[in-house]
């Protein structure tokens, strides 16, 4: 009977289920905490401590952990879990064995780390130390994983989604990963991977998302991706790819969103793709497709966005647009439409329209801006967004100033082209970094306290009535990256101590009424020496439907090339210096250490009041683009040097007092302008001979000119003795006609 009940306790036991989670796998988890714990710096690093992580308790009612109900770990969600503070500083390295305890979790079915959480840096882990994983990989965001993807993927042959994007990832996309027969998503994008689509994706019959953007993948599109019933997300664009859009891609029946565009694909833009009934999102130019301008289109679709430039579209703006009742985003900039604005465009549900570098003219429809024009005062309200990262209320008719308390996360404040006057607020929030304030009524000082905005990078406060010295506003921006102070009140000299700016490379503080002269120092800022890569976007990543979207700051407006222009910050803002100190009442000379600028691509000091020459040095700005130095009293030769600018496409000299003649050669010989108004000037490019080029007289010629002038005098001589001999016989001849009759 003892022996029957022992047995019968050891057997309910047996089948009684655990209610902790297995030792060795709380085991694994703490010596990831500590792990990451010791290489966390928590004075710049708001770390979630996961105080729940504790030996004490059951690792399964932790924070960030799921089981399944045998009490086994089969989930972690890391995502979020390190934040920079402030949150523009760049993570701290963490080597990505770091993770390796996590992979002694032998059921971990799922594991997310997502940005901006740990920044792996190091080789990616092999892949059979993933090979417990079953359903979910994601390493995407702001992560540093180098190396390639392991042939060992193909172990994880019942995983359901493998994301490895934004990491350092390159090689090529191992044919293995064909054994993944359960995928539905699959994204390698914004990494560094070669070579093509492995023919083996054909084996992905369940895969739903195909996400590849941004990396340096070239071959053809294998026909076998039209052979992936499920497929509605395909994204394919900044690679390399080539050859033509394959017809085996008509088949994709639930495609709802495709990217082709930047790669160097050839041949026409197929009209089939508007068959596809689902499709509901289409970018497919600046892809080295053709728009067919003959085909008649009838879609079958219903497109909310459509991008398709740069593909020498011609004619008027298609009719078939107006189908697409449902568009939001319409992008045909850079071809060569012509005609008028339409009017099925300025209606509907339409919120971004570009159709930039075209041939169209006419009148834009006014109740295109009939949608959107706020007046009145920013409501107080929108302070409960504390998560707002980015506001742009630009445009609009807003007035009142009384701006609330903004959230600790708002990076982008964009107020440019309303209504607001009186003096600039001052309770723009900390963590500011683009603040545009430009085209309004601003008036009165810059406030003191821009000064506690240390994160500020960009400040346009462009086309107000903002006064004070300018020797008092630059030092109050810490660490301005750009600063667009044009069309101002602002008075006062440039100051010695601008080179203190180490930071700026763009400076615009045109149209003023700035004196003195240009200092030296100006030519010690660092981001104008030498120039900068951007080596990290500055805009924010989300993720949509497993596709990457990008949240960019506004463009910033400058004299670019002589014509006002966004200067988009996508387009890697870094690489742009410029300097514009024009129209202002600035003396004296250009320096020659002006040349050290060696990273401007604009330099403009026009229509000031600059005496002396051009300095030789100017011929050492290598990238420089624009160059005006126009309405001035710049006299003397126009220097030899300045032939070396390959890049240069817009150069005005005019209304100066040169000399000489125009340099003979590479780009100068494209200048046919730039040089009016300077009477001392000659050469080609305005069709003045130089005297220096008029050319001597032929050899030839001077013998023809001897020859005759020898034929003169000796014709002369002769003439004279035919003369005097002639006289002589004709006085004998009358003396003897005297003679004879005696007379």
């Amino acid at each position: 009977m003892k022996i029957f009940l022992i047995s019968f306790i050891f057997n309910s036991i047996a089948i009684i289920p655990s209610f902790s989670c297995p030792l060795h796998q709380k085991q694994a988890l703490l010596h990831f905490k500590s792990t990451l714990t010791s290489v966390i710096n928590t004075t710049s690093y708001r770390f979630l401590e996961l105080k729940s992580w504790n030996p004490s308790s059951d690792c399964c009612l932790w924070e960030r952990v799921n089981c399944n109900g045998t009490k086994t770990v089969t989930e972690l969600h890391l995502d979020g879990l390190v934040v920079p503070l402030p949150a523009d500083i760049d993570p701290t390295p963490v080597f990505s064995s770091v993770l390796a305890p996590l992979f002694q979790i032998s059921s971990l079915k799922k594991l997310d780390i997502i940005s901006p959480t740990i920044q792996c840096m190091g080789r990616s882990p092999e892949m059979d130390s993933f090979s417990t994983l079953q359903t979910h990989i994601s390493t995407r965001g702001a992560n540093i994983l180098n190396g390639s993807v392991s042939v060992e993927v193909g172990k994880l042959v019942n995983l359901k989604s493998l994301i490895l994007g934004a990491n350092y990832l390159s090689g090529k996309i191992p044919e293995e990963i064909g054994n993944l027969t359960e995928l539905t998503e699959f994204s390698l994008q914004n990494n560094k991977f070669v070579g093509g689509i492995p023919s083996s994706v054909v084996n992905l019959k369940k895969l739903e998302i195909l996400d590849l953007y941004m990396n340096c993948l070239s071959m053809q599109i294998p026909t076998t991706i039209g052979t992936l019933p499920s497929l509605t997300t395909l994204v394919l664009s900044q690679n390399q790819f080539t050859g033509p859009v394959l017809s085996s891609m008509r088949n994709l029946s639930k495609l709802e969103l495709l990217r082709l565009d930047y790669n160097k694909l050839s041949g026409e833009i197929p009209t089939w793709l508007f068959d596809i009934t689902t499709l509901d999102l289409l970018h497919i130019g600046d892809s080295g497709l053709n728009w067919n301008n003959e085909a008649k289109i009838v879609p079958r679709c219903n497109l909310r966005r459509i991008s398709i430039p740069s593909c020498n579209m011609s004619g008027q703006i298609p009719e078939w647009i107006s189908t697409q009742n449902n568009m939001y985003w319409l992008d045909l900039s850079n071809n060569t439409l012509e005609g008028t604005f339409p009017d099925f465009l300025a209606e509907g549900k339409l919120e971004i329209i570009n159709l930039s570098q075209n041939n169209l003219n006419g009148l834009i429809p006014a109740r295109l801006f009939e949608k959107n024009y706020f007046s009145g005062e920013i409501p107080t309200s929108i302070s409960e967004a504390n998560n707002l990262e980015y506001l742009d209320l630009s445009n609009n008719g807003l007035s009142l100033v009384n701006l609330p308390v903004w959230g600790d996360k708002l990076e982008t404040l964009d107020l440019s082209y309303n209504k607001f006057s009186g003096n600039i607020p001052v309770n723009f929030p900390k963590g500011i970094k683009f603040l545009y304030l430009g085209g309004n009524r601003f008036c009165g000082n810059l406030p003191w306290n821009l000064s506690k905005l240390i994160n500020l990078q960009y400040l346009d406060i462009h086309e107000n009535n903002i006064q004070g010295h300018l020797d008092d506003i630059l030092p109050q921006i810490p660490t301005p990256e750009a600063l667009i102070l044009r069309n101002n009140l602002f008075k006062g000299y440039i100051l010695t101590s601008i080179s203190n700016l180490s930071s700026l490379h763009i400076l615009d503080i045109s149209y003023n009424n700035l004196t003195g002269i240009i200092p030296q120092e100006i030519t010690n800022l660092p981001k104008m020496v030498q120039l900068m890569q951007m080596t990290t976007p500055y805009p924010k990543f989300y993720n949509i439907r497993s596709v990457s979207y990008y949240i960019y700051p506004s463009d910033l407006i400058v004299n670019w090339k002589q014509y006002l222009r966004g200067l988009p910050i996508r387009n890697n803002i870094k690489a742009y210096s410029l300097l514009d100190l024009s129209h202002n009442s600035i003396r004296g000379e250009i320096p020659s250490s002006l040349g050290n600028l060696k990273a401007l691509k604009l330099l403009s000091i026009s229509h000031n009041k600059i005496s002396g020459h051009i300095p030789v040095s100017l011929g050492e700005l290598k990238n420089i683009e624009s160059l005006d130095l126009s309405q001035n009293e710049i006299s003397g030769l126009i220097p030899q040097s300045l032939l070396k600018l390959n890049q240069l496409a817009v150069l005005n000299f005019s209304n100066n007092k040169l000399t000489g003649k125009i340099p003979v050669g590479g780009q100068m010989d494209t200048m046919n302008v730039g040089f009016e108004n300077n009477p001392g000037l000659c050469g080609m490019q305005i069709h003045v001979t130089c005297p220096e080029d008029i050319p001597p007289l032929k050899g030839g010629d001077v013998n023809e000119d001897e020859k005759e002038s020898w034929f003169l005098w000796e014709g002369t001589w002769v003439g004279f003795l035919i003369g005097f001999f002639s006289s002589i016989l004709i006085m004998s001849y009358f003396l003897d006609f005297l003679r004879l009759f005696k007379i």
